[in-house]
């Protein structure tokens, strides 16, 4: 009963998350998930792991997997944070980086979950206006701020910033934190990882949800100077000591040390990003140019909403996502060629 609720859930909008329906035969591409699964020897490792020592707790640390991941960039163990999933390792970072006197800013179209860790953490924020061409322009961001939040490549755009640029934003703000979230940097955009070493105010986050094909498991990470890693931990530990257990260490252990599977996975999404992006075009849609593993695109003659809901009836799911510059839009995940292949045909029969 909400008169038993605290004051601050009165304010709350929650993510909405994507659908996860059980139809019979569905095709579903509205949460950006990795149509191959994940790496077998990731499987395999799990598998290995199912003993009774599930008794025991993990390690709070998962040490192995921070040494792995810290070990691939070239840097030390006091450079990563784990968390479960990217959002947990956001939803640290807000509470323990980006709330301060000044305004947080990130874009007005972006990952919605960031005005709802806003709303739940008491920060001010400030949404700064994509331009014409639904792109981040750095300069719009050379103002009195607290700190700075951008997804790259963004989302639901799936428009990447060059590095420059991330550098010049990184220049421009030296004395607050600017965090750029990768969830999708490893289908076609540059990681700001290796700026680390040179910026101490730049956090840098990645999922395995996304090119690791892991999104059941939940493991993400973030990347920064010790400090910055010093205060997500503080958060942590005082949240939850155990936030991955022993199957997912060992699963992402695998999962990130397996470069071919993940090479291999990531190559056929973006050849058959291309080639769904040829063939909406030749359908009248506006596509805007991704680096991610999903289109952003509109029909002048149909609205989106339509649309969606005629795909739905053809069991064929992507995501519409309402609002006042996006409605127009769909946000379609990169399936299998085969599942793209049904998905541009029934767009033929609905646009006739």
């Amino acid at each position: 009963m909400s008169r038993f609720w605290s004051p601050v859930v009165h304010q709350l909008t929650p993510y909405i998350a994507g659908e996860q329906p059980k139809l019979h035969n569905l095709i579903k591409l509205n949460t950006n998930e990795n149509p191959y699964g994940p790496s077998p020897l990731t499987l395999q490792a799990i598998a290995a792991a199912t003993t009774d020592s599930l008794r025991l707790y993990p390690d709070p640390t998962a040490q192995q997997l921070l040494m792995t991941i810290a070990e691939s960039f070239g840097l030390d163990q006091s450079n990563v944070f784990v968390g479960n999933g990217s959002d947990e390792v956001l939803a640290h970072t807000f509470q323990a980086l980006l709330k301060h006197d000044a305004p947080l800013l990130f874009p007005d179209i972006t990952y919605s979950f960031y005005p709802a860790y806003c709303r739940l953490y008491g920060i001010d924020f400030r949404a700064i206006a994509l331009d014409e061409t639904m792109s981040v322009c750095v300069s719009d961001y050379r103002k009195n701020c607290g700190a700075i939040i951008l997804p790259n490549p963004n989302a639901p755009t799936g428009i990447a910033l060059p590095l420059s640029e991330i550098e010049n934003l990184l220049k421009d703000h030296p004395d607050q934190v600017v965090v750029i979230d990768e969830a999708y940097v490893d289908f076609g955009a540059a990681s700001a990882v290796p700026l680390v070493k040179h910026y101490p105010n730049l956090l840098v986050i990645q999922t395995l949800s996304k090119s690791r094909g892991l999104a059941g498991l939940r493991v993400g990470f973030a990347v920064g100077d010790s400090s910055l890693i010093e205060a997500l931990n503080r958060v942590k530990d005082s949240f939850n000591s155990y936030p991955l257990d022993q199957l997912a260490i060992v699963g992402a252990i695998a999962a990130w040390k397996d470069r071919v599977w993940f090479e291999d996975s990531r190559n056929k999404i973006i050849a058959t990003r291309a080639r769904l992006a040829s063939s909406l075009d030749k359908l009248n849609f506006e596509v805007l140019p991704s680096s991610a593993n999903f289109l952003f695109v509109h029909h002048p003659a149909c609205s989106a909403k339509e649309i969606f809901g005629q795909l739905r009836e053809k069991s064929i799911l992507v995501r519409h996502l309402p609002g006042d510059r996006t409605n127009d839009y769909l946000r379609i995940t990169i399936g299998t060629d085969a599942e793209c292949e049904k998905l541009v045909v029934a767009l033929q029969d609905i646009l006739g």
